[in-house]
């Protein structure tokens, strides 16, 4: 399309600049795809969307602001959204998805892990749970994160995957077994209801793994170690998390080893009002 053309179509609103030699048709507004679509093309050939933009479109992570994060091998300058990295990613590191080149779920997480400032812990915790919602859309990559690993073992990044990878194994072993045991016993001992252990929630486009789970009375317990959530960023999360169940209809109560211990009574009585349904409730007032 001629330059004359293409002027006289953005003077008439039908094309729209988004970025130098990047235009949109038409006159809606751009959807975020779109908006990672326009910042892949201006980037060049080989271009790939990738780090929290990558981890957006893949659904493992919310979106991080109008920022759009890009991936070439080719250097170049960022300019207003567009976010540029320098890289040279293998094939088997990028795919397509929506029509839109970016890297694999693998390759995002390792970025990602890099490219923090945080605590190692932090970090750590940060790619576990992008694990977990990985798990849990179903994606399987040829290319595995431990494989990665293989690849970049000294590359920055390398040591919160490893941290992650291990939390998660101990995390199914008896650490956290013997804290379900007890809960579960907590719950005979009183003639309370047992639930569904470790199910999985969809709230607003994201999955959450919870601990315990009454789904009729829309309850919640979390049974929380000071290993996983005893960090600043943990707690952060964990009440964001709380605010987005409660929002969707679901109440949460965080309960901890000794509290079983110190003062289990209280707790029985607590929770047997909680999933107690309200006519049941007055009846016994």
């Amino acid at each position: 399309m001629g330059g004359n053309l293409i002027d006289r179509w953005v003077s008439a609103g039908r094309l729209h600049r988004v970025h130098p030699g990047i235009y949109a048709v038409g006159y809606q507004p751009l959807t975020q795809q779109a908006r990672w679509m326009a910042a892949v093309l201006y980037c060049g050939d080989g271009a790939v969307l990738s780090h929290h933009s990558a981890a957006a479109l893949w659904g493992i992570r919310s979106s991080a602001g109008t920022t759009n994060h890009v991936t070439s091998s080719v250097k170049g300058r960022s300019r207003e959204s567009v976010e540029r990295h320098f890289s040279r990613i293998p094939a088997d590191e990028h795919t397509v998805k929506d029509g839109i080149r970016v890297t694999t779920v693998p390759r995002t997480i390792f970025d990602l892990a890099a490219g923090s400032s945080r605590r190692l812990a932090e970090r750590a915790q940060a790619v576990e749970s992008m694990l977990r919602q990985a798990e849990y859309r179903e994606f399987h990559d040829p290319l595995s994160l431990p494989d990665l690993l293989d690849r970049y073992p000294r590359r920055s990044g390398a040591r919160a995957i490893r941290a992650a990878l291990a939390r998660r194994d101990e995390s199914s072993g008896h650490t956290r077994s013997a804290l379900e045991d007890r809960f579960l016993a907590f719950l005979d001992r009183y003639d309370l209801p047992r639930p569904q252990l470790n199910p999985w929630l969809e709230v607003g486009g994201t999955g959450y793994e919870v601990d315990c789970l009454w789904p009729d009375q829309r309850h919640i317990v979390e049974l929380d170690g000071w290993q996983a959530h005893g960090t600043r960023s943990a707690f952060r999360q964990d009440r964001t998390r709380d605010r987005r169940l409660q929002a969707a209809g679901y109440a949460t109560t965080r309960l901890i080893w000794s509290q079983l211990t110190d003062e289990p009574a209280a707790i029985a009585r607590d929770l047997r009002h909680s999933l107690d349904p309200p006519s049941h409730r007055r009846n016994h007032t």
